[in-house]
């Protein structure tokens, strides 16, 4: 089957967010992050607008620094609650469009669309839908990669930013990448890449010269990391579990407040469909059931059951679901947002099959 992975990235999102809500800063070298004290300010520059960027300004530079070099900006202090919540609604539209999702930063996440497409034409038309609908309904832009490895998605992802595609099909992987500086592979930064100039590679098809024995012999481990990512043969699955996770929860907003059940109860069966998807591929039972609801004046309420051994089993979670529900069913309020959380996690054991004479002994 044809492997595609999508990675998606939010493009200047804390600076986007406020542009946003204050057309009026849009245009403008906006600088998210400390106080810059007339240029004897302490911290560092969280994000910044493409307009910031244009005088040398990027991510992580101290903001005395960026006040030199761009004295008549707008810098305003990060608001990350707000930030937050806008990453959760596009996160939710997100992981919509599959199953497998992963999000790995406030700003950004992984798609796995194999099971969705059957070519990369396919996939582009994915992609264009999922930048659309954050553009329209959240009012940020986002870029994509689109390829068969994650680590050449998410290089792809930089690619035509902002607010732009782009697709790599395995077979144009070394094209695509060989024109390309040494750190634009992940796990070479500034600091790394001064033993990669060392033996005279400064571009990833300079890398491209070596063998996966040669690269090791001079990289070790890293070195077959590398070679793995040049070649198209990254083989990291788009996972929503890591080890030591002991929960997980999905919720929507409806798009209009509502106190019809049917609609309710659909948008329920959606998510319990969604987080069993997961909880079965991954072998992971759980003890506890959570109800989260949020009605049109905000207020919130969580509602829990746990249940005495570990399940994996959608028909029971939606029983019980439904009769946390029941509590809220005479409030005449319409609801906002619903979810569902299952936690207490535990991996499923694996069960040998008893043998008749195991019984009669």
């Amino acid at each position: 089957m044809l492997r595609v992975i999508l990675h998606c990235d939010l493009d200047c999102f804390f600076a986007a967010v406020e542009m946003r809500d204050n057309p009026k800063l849009r245009n403008k070298p906006v600088i998210i992050g400390a106080d810059p004290k007339k240029g004897k300010g302490r911290g560092v520059v969280s994000t910044c607008s493409y307009e910031g960027r244009e005088f040398g300004i990027h991510s992580a530079l101290p903001i005395s620094q960026a006040y030199k070099l761009c004295p008549h900006g707008i810098y305003l202090r990060p608001n990350h609650k707000k930030y937050k919540q806008v990453s959760t609604q596009v996160m939710e539209i997100i992981s919509n469009y599959s199953e497998l999702f992963q999000q790995v930063s406030i700003d950004e996440a992984y798609l796995d669309i194999s099971e969705k497409c059957e070519n990369f034409q396919e996939a582009t038309q994915i992609a264009e839908s999922i930048r659309e609908e954050v553009k329209d309904k959240i009012g940020v832009t986002l870029s994509i990669g689109c390829s068969s490895t994650k680590s050449i998605a998410k290089i792809a992802s930089d690619h035509n930013k902002p607010d732009g595609i782009c697709v790599v099909p395995p077979e144009e992987i070394k094209d695509f990448l060989k024109k390309m500086h040494i750190t634009k592979i992940p796990g070479i930064g500034k600091k790394t890449k001064k033993y990669f100039y060392k033996e005279g590679i400064r571009i990833i098809g300079d890398l491209m010269e070596f063998s996966l024995h040669q690269l090791m012999k001079m990289f070790g481990k890293h070195g077959k990391w590398i070679w793995k990512v040049i070649n198209g043969r990254d083989k990291r699955r788009v996972k929503e579990f890591d080890e030591g996770r002991k929960s997980i929860s999905k919720e929507r907003t409806f798009y209009e407040d509502t106190k019809n059940f049917d609609k309710i109860l659909e948008k329920l069966e959606e998510i319990n469909e969604k987080i069993h998807y997961m909880l079965v591929k991954e072998k992971i039972s759980y003890r506890t059931i959570t109800l989260k609801i949020r009605f049109e004046d905000f207020e919130t309420y969580t509602r829990s059951k746990s249940i005495s051994y570990p399940i994996c089993n959608k028909e029971t979670v939606l029983e019980t679901i439904l009769e946390l529900y029941k509590e809220f069913s005479d409030n005449n309020k319409k609801i906002r947002l619903i979810g569902i959380k299952l936690s207490n996690f535990e991996r499923t054991p694996k069960i040998k099959q008893a043998t008749l004479l195991h019984y009669i002994n």
